[in-house]
């Protein structure tokens, strides 16, 4: 990453698995309020070169996100890691967890099956194709994606297959973590982006659920046009209804941030305190899950705030499916922007 706006969109994948009514009093440096910008053109133009150059960052930010934050998936669920944590790294890892681990991955195979459907069936693909190809595909999936395989192979189409009276994981994290792609093909274009979360989102999840990947898939879109973190978290909110609790999550982080801005475990644990409760999966009701969407982008707006686009700054904290900051990093599997 040779520019600085692909070192940002590098850093975005990487701490995605990564307004409010602070933000209009709070001033970047050229005396706007981030809640004002808005004024970006409706036309920009990125070189074939630098195009690719983001593409590729997602994609790789997905691979290191997962395999980094591999060692420490579901053991430290609704809490934090400490400093100390050893976390092993070596040019080896990746390749060791494709083989031993594959499951790891579910993130970026999930994304990579809608993106063959693209492929082959061209971008009008209906909802249905994607929803035959993953429900017949070999590779093992959880808690809403799993639902929903078991409802379209025994008739339950999307998207049924993902509302909530059909699937009791609708409100989990599933799209959020394999949304990336609507983003990548949408550079800068986020309404394209949310379409196409409107017709595969709705396979798996509905609700909080779905929200959770129209908004990862809004930052990557946003992350191609600008490298302000401030800019893209909050822009990207715009894309979620203003009344849901989604909205209400993120916002809340939002403005934490702002209101603790050298202290991010204290807005870790005003999260955790307002939005932690998991009723929605049947399997975090009773347990420190942390599979519900809305905490986990809690934890990546945390991640992408407190990072200043950095994340060489950020150690990310495995709470679950999904990682809390600390500092310095050592280990993340956010839910990756670029």
């Amino acid at each position: 990453m040779k520019a600085k706006r692909n070192s940002i969109l590098f850093y975005l994948t990487i701490t995605l698995f990564m307004g409010g009514l602070l933000l209009s009093s709070c001033e970047n440096e050229n005396g706007k309020s981030t809640s004002e910008q808005t004024d970006y053109p409706t036309e920009f133009r990125l070189s074939k070169a630098d195009l690719m150059d983001k593409i590729k960052g997602g994609w790789a930010g997905q691979v290191i996100g997962c395999t980094y934050g591999g060692p420490t998936e579901f053991k430290f669920k609704g809490t934090m890691i400490q400093d100390y944590m050893p976390i092993e790294w070596d040019e080896t890892r990746m390749e060791w967890y494709y083989k031993n681990a594959p499951g790891l991955y579910d993130d970026i195979y999930m994304d990579l099956t809608f993106v063959e459907v693209f492929e082959n069936e061209g971008m009008d693909a209906p909802a249905a194709s994607h929803a035959q190809a993953f429900a017949n595909a070999e590779y093992q999936l959880w808690h809403a994606n799993q639902a929903a395989r078991y409802n379209i192979l025994n008739g339950i189409d999307p998207p049924a297959s993902g509302y909530w009276e059909n699937n009791p994981h609708a409100d989990d994290i599933d799209f959020q973590i394999e949304a990336d792609f609507a983003g990548l093909m949408n550079p800068g274009m986020v309404n394209s982006s949310s379409e196409i979360c409107d017709r595969v989102g709705h396979i798996m999840n509905y609700g909080d659920g779905w929200y959770g990947g129209v908004y990862v898939a809004a930052m990557y879109s946003l992350a191609f046009y600008s490298d302000d973190i401030e800019f893209i978290v909050s822009e990207a909110l715009k894309t979620i209804p203003e009344k849901s609790d989604f909205y209400r999550c993120v916002n809340d982080v939002i403005g934490w941030c702002h209101q603790f801005p050298d202290d991010w475990k204290r807005t870790w644990f005003e999260a955790e305190r307002r939005w932690s409760s998991d009723v929605g999966c049947p399997h975090g009701v009773f347990d420190a899950f942390n599979i519900d969407a809305k905490i986990n982008a809690a934890y990546i707006v945390i991640g992408l705030l407190y990072g200043s686009g950095d994340f060489g700054m950020i150690r990310f904290k495995n709470a679950g499916p999904c990682l809390t900051p600390s500092i310095p990093m050592q280990n993340f599997k956010l839910h990756r922007i670029f």
